[in-house]
């Protein structure tokens, strides 16, 4: 694996990280102040829920070496 496609992997984890986090507490928020009443849990547990999904998406962008993305896929002329 060559040094620039371990850093577009780094940096695509790291971004698909911090949408899930995010994405995790905001929800989190709204359920605390909806249904919770404005408790601390739902947002440790969304927060949580994201880095596990963000995690998990890594390991298998990691673990999977050979899978090619579309974006770096040319189309042969005939």
């Amino acid at each position: 694996m060559s040094e620039s496609e371990l850093g577009r992997k780094w940096d695509r984890c790291l971004a698909d990280a911090v949408v899930k986090i995010g994405t995790g507490f905001g929800l989190g928020i709204v359920f605390s102040l909806t249904f919770f009443k404005r408790r601390m849990w739902p947002l440790a547990f969304g927060s949580g829920m994201g880095l596990g999904m963000a995690y998990s998406n890594c390991q298998h962008d990691f673990q999977a070496p050979y899978l090619l993305h579309g974006k770096y896929v040319k189309e042969q002329e005939q």
